[in-house]
């Protein structure tokens, strides 16, 4: 029996021009199908571009996406898994310096902390900044930080329209 159909998101915040087309047949191994991504400029680091593509598959799909990717020198990518029958949705994120960060989501995006995380961090943090740094690390924040700039791509990004439903 196959598994659930979910969809989700790839974004390759940063690359390097010739490790694009490496992007392109990693992704298009992982999915099944040709996967051809428009590369724009990424004007928060010059010389490097940017794409995202919308994806559909099985559950893991979104795991399968960022193993393919880990470990490339000078790349920033997220892969968004949404929630399906029986599973969470989780998000991945990459940073050349940080390495590899998960998270499980919720049908909403947030990140969603295990209880067992939340009660450890309690337990072994004895002050205030050990406590929100624990946090800090569970919700990814060290990744957001150098992500952001690299998220918003400027002049000439696609724009995404979302349409009330309803």
């Amino acid at each position: 029996m196959a598994g659930a159909i979910t969809r989700g998101v790839l974004f390759v915040h940063s690359a390097p021009r010739a490790l694009c087309p490496h992007l392109e047949w990693a992704a298009s191994d992982v999915l099944g199908g040709r996967v051809a991504l428009d590369w724009i400029e990424q004007p928060a680091g010059p010389g490097l571009l940017r794409a995202e593509h919308s994806w559909q598959g099985p559950q893991g799909t979104g795991a399968r996406l960022a193993s393919a990717f880990r470990g490339w020198a000078n790349l920033r990518y997220e892969v968004t898994e949404e929630p399906s029958a029986g599973a969470d949705g989780a998000r991945w994120s990459h940073t050349p310096s940080l390495g590899i960060f998960h998270a499980v989501t919720d049908v909403h995006g947030n990140i969603v902390v295990p209880e067992d995380r939340i009660r450890a961090a309690l337990v072994e943090q004895h002050d205030q900044r050990a406590l929100r740094d624990a946090l800090d690390l569970a919700l990814g924040r060290a990744w957001d930080e150098e992500l952001e700039p690299f998220r918003y791509a400027g002049a000439g990004a696609p724009v995404r329209w979302l349409h009330r439903v309803g």
